[in-house]
């Protein structure tokens, strides 16, 4: 890496801005290296994450091979040796994902995982009567370290471009699209139409403060700010520093064919928290941005056809329900 950039500093490209013009777009290589980590971040990034692999690798060894001991040693005598070859095994592949893998993101999640399954047997051994309390807490608070260096590393890796996800939907509405820009360009709407919404708060004309519901019950917020908007066109927008979930995208609005209206169509790049990981666990909870982003259009579709959502009668009353009235609407 550090020779590839001395490399371009060196270039006569750099010297004659005509040339290098003629030979790549400026721009373009602006968004090439935006995402480029330093060499020196980059260096730091891999000895660590090598470190975590090499380690996982050697723990792994050491429950597979000798597991009475490695029990006795962290006070956790009652702990089956089955299941610490078990999470042997696991520790084992997860190194080796991390070190011949060039994207080990996934993998460090997979340890993240599996840290909070060690965590978990060393807090059951805390009720066994024959455990001994002081070598489980010393072992708990080593668990605990490792796993925020993992959590940390994946993170850290996550956020290079190539683990990005790219989310695309579209819908066609039967307005014009004066219409339809207008009304999405004023944002506070946005809430009328995606669920997931809270609030949006315009701060000027390009900037404003959003909040989100999240899964498990929780919330995310960030600020944005257009950086792309042309009437009646297209309005795009990226997170600022600090934003719970680093995003970007943009909306078009085309005229449909044969004068049916808009075609809509929304483009979501963004670093899900965990990575992969986290992305699965999203779907889990019906809270992944593609399925949002489909959802949203549709509800999209039904405030400026008919001027507000229609709900059905499953999303009224979640679960199995009888399919007519209940008698207490039976009897008005």
């Amino acid at each position: 890496m550090a020779i590839q950039q001395t490399r371009r500093a060196l270039a006569p490209s750099h010297e004659q801005p005509a040339k290098a013009d003629a030979s790549a777009p400026p721009r373009r290589r602006q968004v090439r290296e935006e995402y480029q980590p330093t060499a020196p971040r980059q260096a730091r990034s891999e000895q660590l994450a090598t470190a975590l692999g090499w380690f996982s690798i050697g723990l792994g060894l050491a429950e597979v091979l000798a597991p009475k001991g490695l029990a006795k040693l962290i006070g956790a005598r009652k702990t089956p040796a089955l299941l610490l070859r078990t999470m042997g095994v696991r520790e084992i592949i997860a190194g080796i994902g991390i070190l011949t893998n060039p994207r080990p993101a996934r993998w460090l999640w997979s340890r993240v995982a599996g840290d909070a399954m060690d965590l978990s047997v060393l807090g059951a051994a805390f009720l066994s009567d024959k455990s001994e309390p002081s070598r489980l807490i010393a072992a708990t608070a080593a668990v605990a370290g490792v796993t925020a260096l993992d959590v940390i590393e994946a993170q850290r890796l996550t956020r290079d471009k190539n683990d990005r996800v790219v989310r695309v939907a579209s819908k066609t509405i039967n307005r014009p699209p004066e219409e339809v820009y207008r009304f999405w360009r004023n944002f506070e709407n946005l809430p009328r139409f995606m669920s997931h919404l809270e609030l949006v708060q315009v701060a000027d004309g390009n900037r404003s403060h959003w909040k989100a519901k999240a899964p498990a019950g929780m919330t995310v917020e960030w600020d944005a700010e257009i950086t792309q908007d042309r009437p009646n066109e297209l309005i795009a927008w990226r997170s600022l520093e600090g934003a719970d979930v680093e995003h970007s995208g943009s909306v078009r609005f085309e005229r449909a064919p044969g004068d049916r209206g808009t075609e809509v169509k929304v483009a979501i790049v963004y670093n899900p928290p965990g990575g992969v990981l986290g992305v699965g666990i999203a779907k889990l909870f019906g809270e992944e941005p593609g399925e949002q982003i489909k959802g949203d259009l549709y509800r999209f579709k039904q405030v400026m056809e008919t001027g507000e959502v229609i709900h059905s009668d499953s999303s009224i009353h979640p679960g199995l329900h009888a399919a007519q009235p209940s008698g207490d609407e039976t009897d008005q």
